[in-house]
C-alpha cells in the first residue's frame, strides 16, 4: 500500500483549486453557447473539454511537472506519455451527454494515480455547486458546495459510506449507459430504491451515504473513475472487478473491466473474465 508523502497534502489541495478552476468555465459554457464535434470514436467532444483540460494541464504541470498526466482529449489527440508507478488521470469534462443535453449531471474529475491504485482524487459537478474530494492514503474525504459564481471558499463537510440498512440498499445506476447486464446484476440484491445519475457522482454518492451500491457492466475509461474511485476508498468504500480483485489502473489503453462499487454493503462479486 502507497505511503503519504509530505507532498501529498499540497497536491491534494492543487487539484481541488485546479477542479475548480475548471469547473467555472465549464459551467460559463454551460451557461451559454458552444460547439459540439465528434471524435474518431463518434463520441462527443465539445469547446467546454478542451477549455477545461488546457487549465488543469497548465495547473498540474505548474505544480508538480515531474509527474505525467493522462488527460482524454490529449489521449484522443495522440498526446500520450509514457508513465511510471505515479500519473495523473483526468476527464476535463465527464458526462458530455449530460452537459449537451442540459442536464447537470456533468463533473471534472482528477486523480493521482500511484502503484496503479487511486490516492488522490476530486469530482467538482458545478452546475450542481457540489464538490467531491478524497485522499485515501489520510483516510479523508469531504465534500463542499462550491458554486461557480462566488470567490468564497465554501466550508469541508467529512462523509463516510454508510451502513447497509435493514430496509434495503439504494443501487446508482448509469443515466446514459444502464444494461441488461446491471439489471440482471441487481436482481441479486435487496434493492430498496434505484437511482439514476450521469457522470463520477455515482461514486460521491456512495461515498457520502447517499446510496449504497454502483455496479458498473458496461465499458469504461479509467479517466472516468479514478477521481469517484479515490472519492469513495478515502469515505470508506471499495471498487472491485471481475473474479472480486480490486480495481487496478495503468491497463493497456486505459480500458476499465467491469466494476462494482460498493460502501459497507458486501456486493455479490462479478464473475471472473
Amino acid at each position: 500500500m502507497s505511503t503519504q508523502k509530505p507532498e501529498d497534502s499540497a497536491i491534494f489541495e492543487a487539484i481541488v483549486a485546479a477542479a475548480i478552476e475548471a469547473g467555472k468555465v465549464v459551467h460559463d459554457f454551460y451557461r451559454g453557447e458552444f460547439d459540439v464535434q465528434r471524435k474518431a470514436d463518434a463520441s462527443p467532444v465539445t469547446d467546454a473539454d478542451n477549455a477545461a483540460e488546457a487549465i488543469i494541464l497548465k495547473r498540474l504541470r505548474e505544480i508538480v511537472p515531474q509527474i505525467p498526466v493522462i488527460a482524454e482529449e490529449e489521449v484522443a489527440a495522440g498526446r500520450v506519455p509514457a508513465i511510471g508507478h505515479e500519473f495523473f488521470l483526468v476527464d476535463p469534462l465527464d458526462g458530455t451527454k449530460e452537459f449537451i443535453q442540459k442536464r447537470g449531471d456533468f463533473t471534472v474529475n482528477i486523480a493521482l494515480i500511484r502503484d496503479r491504485t487511486p490516492v488522490l482524487g476530486v469530482v467538482y459537478a458545478p452546475a450542481k455547486s457540489s464538490l467531491f474530494a478524497g485522499n485515501v492514503i489520510a483516510g479523508l474525504a469531504f465534500r463542499s458546495d462550491e458554486n461557480t459564481d462566488s470567490a468564497e471558499h465554501a466550508a469541508r463537510r467529512p462523509i463516510k459510506v454508510r451502513p447497509v440498512p435493514g430496509s434495503g440498499v439504494i443501487a446508482v445506476s448509469s443515466r446514459s449507459h444502464s444494461t441488461p447486464e446491471t439489471d440482471a446484476y441487481l436482481a441479486q440484491v435487496n434493492v430498496a430504491d434505484r437511482v439514476s445519475v450521469g457522470s463520477s457522482l455515482k461514486f460521491c454518492l456512495v461515498a457520502a451515504g447517499e446510496a449504497d451500491l454502483y455496479p458498473r457492466l458496461g465499458p469504461t475509461m479509467e479517466w472516468d473513475t479514478a477521481a469517484g474511485h479515490a472519492v469513495l476508498a478515502a469515505a470508506g468504500g471499495s471498487v472491485w472487478g471481475p473474479g472480486g480483485v480490486p480495481m487496478l489502473y495503468a491497463k493497456p489503453t486505459f480500458r476499465n473491466t467491469y466494476f462494482i462499487a460498493s460502501g459497507t454493503l458486501k456486493a455479490p462479486p462479478l464473475a471472473a473474465a
